[in-house]
């Protein structure tokens, strides 16, 4: 062979290489921290949220990482879970040991606004992504927002909207309050009095209770003689539980008046029974009997757990699910591309349908208006609630510019 075809088949075979590494390229940067992504569930599992989320959450995410294909990259997917307590500190010190100890890379879930609230903080320090999908305080994605916070399933806005102002143009626009006697109890009155004042509706007064009550007896009867249409709850788990059971004996649904419970879910009503239930109006963000997709996804989760999801099991679903596309879409698992993933990603799964992420991390998506069925329109378990509305997510939710996220400039 001459020189110059030497030469000439050097520059192939150099040509060649050179393109196959090229080639290779994609493959190299895809990075798993520890060959594992693993994430953490983070919840109450033994107090007033038991059913609210719990284990069932926990089952949830496993569910999606099955969905997902049980890896990411090429990398397993572990979840992990622990029980909060509803106890800031217990959970502050078991998201640090898994941050710090357990390489764990999101913690999601978080029942509890003041649980929730002081692990976004750490998970900012820490530069970990966290998805909320338990708690409801706006503050999440407003003045406590972080670059690596995330609000799925609803918050208490969504909840001021759908339940308040949805219900004056059903027709309630007369309203009161029973609302607990805390913080959580007088966020909730106030925003879904705006909503009402704001549709045309009137508020005629609210009484406050004690937390954990058990006799709502007084309470009632104030919400029943001030001639109201809507008695909207701004309670909580078995608070409200305790005042629709009593107001069932008291025969203030029968005799024409709306209960209106301002965070309840289907778990709560599968506790109560469709008699004391029955005429409570309600707002959530899945329904397991809303289409072909809801049902198929709430059978296989009935057949694990021996019971239908609410929107924070099916939220917690949607967040893992969705925080294994980022991963797989940035080719790594480290947080700022993640996070930078996340907000372009639209959502497309069983609990939303053309969700966005919006620059305070707020996943805004549809809402639902529900009335309780009464027991001889049930006709199958589980047949608990007829869809009075769809509420769109852009008027659930707060628009960014106006929650005070520094994150976002209006």
């Amino acid at each position: 062979m001459t020189i110059s075809g030497r030469l000439k088949g050097m520059f192939l075979a150099g040509a060649a290489t050179a393109l196959a590494a090229a080639a290779a390229m994609p493959a190299a940067a895809q990075e798993v921290s520890d060959d594992i992504v693993k994430i953490g569930i983070l919840n109450d599992q033994s107090g007033v949220y038991a059913d609210f989320g719990g284990r069932w959450s926990f089952e949830a995410a496993k569910m999606a990482v099955e969905d997902f294909g049980g890896t990411v990259l090429g990398k397993k997917i572990e979840v992990i879970t622990a029980d909060h307590q509803n106890k800031p500190d217990i959970a502050s010190n078991i998201a640090r040991q898994w941050y710090d100890t357990e390489q764990v890379d999101a913690i999601m879930e978080l029942t509890t606004s003041s649980v929730a609230l002081a692990v976004q903080g750490l998970s900012k320090e820490k530069k970990k992504i966290n998805i909320v999908t338990g708690a409801a305080t706006i503050d999440l994605t407003g003045k406590a927002c972080s670059p690596y916070g995330f609000h799925w399933a609803y918050d208490t806005h969504a909840l001021a909207v759908g339940t308040g102002g949805a219900l004056v143009k059903q027709g309630g626009d007369t309203w009161f309050f029973l609302t607990a006697d805390y913080a959580f109890g007088y966020s909730l009155e106030e925003q879904t009095s705006n909503f009402v004042k704001e549709s045309g509706g009137t508020v005629l007064g609210s009484v406050r209770h004690p937390l954990s009550n058990t006799d709502f007896s007084s309470f009632l009867l104030q919400a029943q003689s001030s001639g109201a249409k809507v008695i909207g709850m701004a309670n909580a788990g078995l608070d409200t539980a305790n005042a629709v059971k009593q107001a069932a004996e008291f025969g203030i649904v029968a005799g024409g008046q709306r209960l209106a419970a301002l965070l309840f879910t289907l778990s709560e009503v599968h506790g109560l029974g469709l008699e004391a239930a029955q005429g409570l109006s309600l707002t959530e963000g899945f329904y397991w009997d809303r289409d072909d997709e809801s049902r198929a996804f709430g059978q296989r989760f009935f057949e694990r757990t021996q019971r239908m999801p609410n929107m924070i099991h099916t939220g917690t679903y949607s967040a893992v699910l969705q925080y294994l596309k980022a991963i797989d879409k940035a080719k790594t698992d480290a947080t700022e591309p993640v996070a930078a993933a996340l907000h372009e990603m639209p959502v497309d799964d069983v609990l939303a349908r053309g969700g966005k992420v919006a620059k305070n991390g707020r996943m805004i998506y549809d809402m639902y208006l529900l009335e309780v069925k009464k027991p001889s329109e049930s006709t199958k378990p589980w047949d608990y609630f007829k869809v009075l509305a769809t509420v769109p997510g852009d008027t659930a939710y707060l628009d960014p510019a106006k929650s005070n996220c520094p994150l976002v400039t209006p």
